[in-house]
């Protein structure tokens, strides 16, 4: 476990949950901790994969271990929580639902992190699904398929697939309705919380950036359409990237466009009109009038420019193209709220903005991006809910409790300040579900 540990949780949300028949939300301690922290739960119950063309998405649910040890040595369950009706009770079990994930081009890492966890061992009775003595574990994504032979051959696990757009869709509507604090906006460096009511939550658009983009109109629970999408995402930032740059990795081409000037490439607006603005159709000097335009002009090959200044230009083109797509659907469409998913945002701040100035621009400032915390986990999240609808066992996700440090004031519907927790790939969010 401490090979992975850093890189399985890098921030645990910690705290006690109030489930009872209320549902309430307990406000505890934020703090952050090392994935080995999963060694206080007694067993890792369902999991599930999200199998994509870049990135394998792992969701994992461990239980808290609230047992002790009566006067005979026998280990009672402590565990009194539940929810229910007059007619049947439900107890609940407390634990955390964990996030990791790894590049698909290097899958076997992602095997030996389900095996040093023994996570295809899982002693949950909900799981154990035999076909041929072999475990079923929901998953999604192209790679359910391609990989699926990997997985019974190396784990004796069978991938049962599901499909990956109904996965997307449940995914986001189990975040937006389950974890406060989800959703928020992000422009010139502020970050605004979005709280949203799960009664008012459709429609809207669901932007989901991986290798490619899909748009989804999101109509109501098990209700959408995918109206559009582009082959330009971020499989497109990581091929061109590597093959312009060098870089052997996704993460190291976000963190080099992070040191890069763009305009040193870029043609701007002002760069055509004498450093001047095109007030009349609304240009500033500062707008892009053509993506690495100034290297057709410049006598320079590849060489003479930085890389992080490429890598800059590239992640510039792309956001711009998909928030603009984005607001053109949601205007055909007749929809305001517009929520962008996938492992190509990572909570990177310049990515985030250049989408939020996107659609800031084309809507006039009458839309605006939103992003979700969770953003790259949508599909393995769906898969993992996907256990409740087919009867593989009675475990259904009740709700899902994040605790905060302190009462955040309420403005208006949004929720003000930094985010409680640096946006990272990687983190644990407390929950229950019920054991029926």
């Amino acid at each position: 476990m401490a090979a992975f540990g850093r890189e399985t949780a890098e921030a645990l949300v910690d705290g006690r949950s109030d489930v009872g028949n209320g549902g309430n939300f307990d406000v505890t301690e934020l703090r952050e901790a090392d994935s080995s922290s999963v060694s206080s739960y007694d067993k890792i119950l369902p999991w599930a994969l999200d199998i994509g063309g870049s990135l394998v998405k792992l969701v994992y649910f461990s239980r808290e271990d609230k047992s002790t040890e009566n006067d005979t040595g026998k280990r009672v369950d402590m565990e009194k929580n539940g929810v229910g009706n007059s007619n049947k009770y439900y107890p609940t079990l407390s634990g955390k639902l964990h996030f990791a994930k790894f590049e698909t081009s290097k899958i076997n890492e992602c095997l030996d992190f389900i095996q040093s966890n023994q996570l295809h061992r899982s002693s949950c009775r909900h799981q154990e699904v035999l076909v041929n003595n072999n475990i079923i574990v929901k998953a999604t994504g192209g790679g359910a398929q391609k990989f699926a032979d990997l997985f019974k051959e190396k784990l004796g696990i069978n991938l049962d697939k599901e499909d990956e757009m109904d996965c997307l869709v449940a995914g986001a509507n189990f975040l937006l309705k389950a974890v406060p604090h989800e959703a928020f906006t992000y422009m010139d460096g502020r970050k605004e919380f979005v709280q949203i009511n799960p009664d008012d939550l459709f429609p809207y658009l669901l932007v989901n950036i991986g290798s490619g983009v899909s748009m989804i109109k999101v109509d109501r629970e098990g209700k959408y359409e995918r109206v559009s999408g582009t082959n330009v995402g971020g499989g497109t930032f990581s091929g061109l990237g590597r093959l312009l740059t060098k870089c052997k990795s996704f993460d190291e081409l976000l963190e080099l466009s992070h040191q890069g000037n763009n305009r040193v490439i870029d043609m701007l607006v002002g760069d055509i009109y004498g450093g001047m603005d095109y007030s009349k159709i609304g240009l500033s000097a500062t707008a892009i009038a053509s993506s690495f335009g100034k290297a057709i002009s410049e006598n320079k090959e590849l060489e003479d420019y930085r890389p992080e200044d490429i890598a800059r230009s590239l992640l510039r083109l792309i956001s711009n193209n998909i928030g603009q797509i984005a607001y053109l659907n949601a205007l055909l469409f007749g929809l305001k709220r517009i929520l962008f998913g996938g492992f190509f945002i990572r909570g990177h701040e310049y990515t985030m903005d250049t989408i939020s100035v996107a659609v800031e621009f084309w809507s006039k400032g009458e839309a605006k991006a939103m992003f979700l915390r969770h953003e790259g986990f949508l599909g393995a999240l769906g898969a993992f809910k996907s256990y409740e609808k087919h009867g593989l066992g009675d475990l259904t996700v009740h709700h899902v409790i994040e605790q905060s440090p302190v009462v955040l004031p309420h403005m208006g519907q949004k929720i003000h300040g930094p985010l409680l927790v640096e946006l990272k790939d990687y983190r644990s969010i407390d929950c229950s579900v019920w054991e029926a």
